[in-house]
């Protein structure tokens, strides 16, 4: 019963760093230790730590080195990588003149003035913005000892002057994966501009297939197709599985998908698992599908990346682009990934429903579940946001139950001082406390155990034994979050990320994602952001903000 939950034991690794996937010439992160590690959760702080075995520091031109290994890690594959007989043509996309592209496209829209629009593919964004003078720097991610200032750049995503598919010959597919959250029918959207049916065509022509896991994306993207030419544009159903034989495909136009983006959930369902890699190239191949859209989190990218591999091997002229959904904001190097706003702001009302029951009882004490597998950012923000929040456990720190520094014996301290309390749990924290089944989900999830309902049970059996009564009560919002519609600021995230993967693929790059870095929006190669989730830094001020909001102890 005294047990100490662990903090999740991921490296956190640092923008600069090298993934898992592949052998690195510089291997360094920082790390949350597992509990008995060091010293680093002497006082219940957390500092920034360093680990470079393979740097030469002593080098003077090791920085030099240090961002060419950047740049070719966050390289973005391109069609001319594979193709040497692709040809760029002016782009359909001039918001000078929106008439739609003809039969016999050849050049582009007609316009007697130079558009300046469009982004040039040497167009940077920094990764990092701040520059940190010392490792025990609140939030410190450094390279050296030194934190020595690096700068890190990657690609400006938007529409490029030239572009390498056809719209003609343009035969896109767009795909929503795992489980629901805000904003996919936007996404979908602005996505599907105008298409209905997906003949079977030449091999030779390239077809981009846009693959989406929410309902709001896609609505975005269909939009952005038609604004570019394209005629031909089909909904994948139900996430991969809708690859698998028998399963028709769902047209797509801005008449099917005008209003989508008013109700939550998905135009085009979700699921988890599906078909092979193989069997879902087979598929692509026989519906012609040249541009794929994938809307989906780390799971999905991962599916993406190794369809665009797939295709790759099979010389296919295909663009595969992921859109980043995830509820629980769990991607690296992005600020936040659609749907999160949205969860943090319909948190509050299962926050405050929890408040007020809390303190209209005696002794009362209100326990909120909130989404969150690996990363506790959700629990976090909607703890600061409310300003109801007494008690907030996330995965990435370790905590106690019971003893004098234990979360009941704090939930004692505060009914004796406030009359009530209010506790908000990350669904992944804490599972050392449950018994492990092993289970996984069609995803190759984890299946968590339930830390809400354990909490809420060993609070009363607490209260009970030491005869001080307290009367508790538990609302695990969860699946409300997940089907509402998307808010006014993840309307806007959906908007522009399905524009930005349309313009993507159009400008012949495969294997990448689009997402929000320092709020420029950027392209990034699918493996550097699916090696590991995102998780909260204990030392960020984020967090400090937040153990300033409730007050609470370190409970370890």
């Amino acid at each position: 019963m005294d047990t100490l939950s662990p903090a999740i034991g991921l490296k956190l690794q640092l923008p600069a760093l090298i993934s898992r996937r592949a052998p690195a010439l510089f291997p360094q992160f920082v790390t949350v230790p597992r509990r008995g590690s060091s010293s680093v959760f002497k006082s219940g702080r957390v500092h920034a730590q360093t680990r470079n075995s393979e740097i030469d520091f002593s080098d003077p031109v090791w920085k030099s080195k240090f961002q060419k290994d950047f740049e070719r890690r966050f390289y973005i594959p391109h069609l001319t990588d594979v193709f040497d007989d692709v040809v760029a043509i002016p782009s359909t996309f001039c918001l000078k003149s929106r008439t739609p592209v003809s039969e016999d496209f050849a050049g582009g829209y007609p316009s007697d003035e130079r558009w300046h629009g469009y982004i040039n593919n040497n167009d940077r964004v920094l990764l990092k913005v701040i520059n940190y003078s010392s490792p025990t720097s609140a939030g410190a991610e450094c390279i050296d000892p030194d934190c020595t200032w690096v700068e890190q750049w990657v690609h400006r995503a938007g529409p490029r002057e030239k572009i390498y598919f056809k719209p003609e010959t343009v035969n896109a597919a767009i795909v929503t994966c795992g489980g629901l959250c805000p904003g996919l029918n936007d996404v979908i959207r602005q996505l599907s501009g105008c298409c209905i049916t997906v003949p079977s065509l030449d091999r030779n022509t390239y077809i981009p297939l846009f693959i989406l896991a929410k309902k709001g994306y896609a609505n975005i993207i269909v939009i952005t197709l038609e604004i570019y030419g394209v005629k031909k544009i089909v909904g994948i159903p139900f996430g991969y599985r809708g690859f698998s034989e028998g399963i028709a495909g769902m047209p797509l136009s801005r008449k099917v998908v005008q209003n989508i983006h008013l109700s939550g959930g998905s135009l085009l369902g979700v699921s988890r698992g599906g078909p092979s890699v193989t069997e879902i190239v087979d598929s692509m191949e026989k519906r012609g599908i040249n541009m794929l859209f994938v809307l989906g989190g780390n799971g999905t990218h991962a599916g993406a990346n190794a369809i665009h591999n797939e295709c790759r091997k099979r010389r296919m002229k295909v663009a595969v682009v992921g859109v980043p959904k995830t509820i629980d904001n769990d991607i690296l190097h992005m600020d936040k990934t659609f749907g999160f706003d949205t969860a943090v702001e319909e948190s509050q009302r299962a926050i405050n429903s929890a408040y007020i029951e809390a303190h209209s009882a005696y002794r009362g004490i209100g326990i909120v579940k909130l989404m969150g597998r690996s990363s506790g950012y959700i629990a976090m923000q909607a703890s600061l946001a409310s300003g109801q929040i007494d008690i907030c456990l996330i995965p990435e720190l370790p905590f106690r139950l019971h003893g004098p520094h234990g979360v009941l014996s704090h939930l004692e301290y505060l009914l004796e001082k406030k009359g009530s309390a209010v506790v908000c749990v990350a669904e992944g924290a804490g599972q050392n406390f449950l018994q492990k089944t092993n289970a996984t989900d069609a995803s190759g999830n984890i299946v968590l155990g339930d830390i809400g309902v354990h909490i809420q049970q060993e609070t009363k059996k607490y209260f009970k034994e030491i005869v001080n009564p307290a009367d508790v009560k538990y609302i695990d919002p969860t699946y409300m979050i997940r089907a509402c519609r998307a808010n006014a600021s993840d309307g806007i995230l959906c908007t522009v990320l399905g524009q930005n993967a349309v313009h993507g693929a159009f400008a012949g790059y495969s294997g990448i994602t689009v997402g929000i870095c320092n709020t420029h929006y950027v392209y990034l190669p699918i493996p550097e952001v699916i090696s590991y989730p995102k998780v909260v830094d204990p030392n960020s001020r984020m967090w400090h903000r937040c153990l300033t909001s409730t007050g609470q102890p370190d409970f370890i």
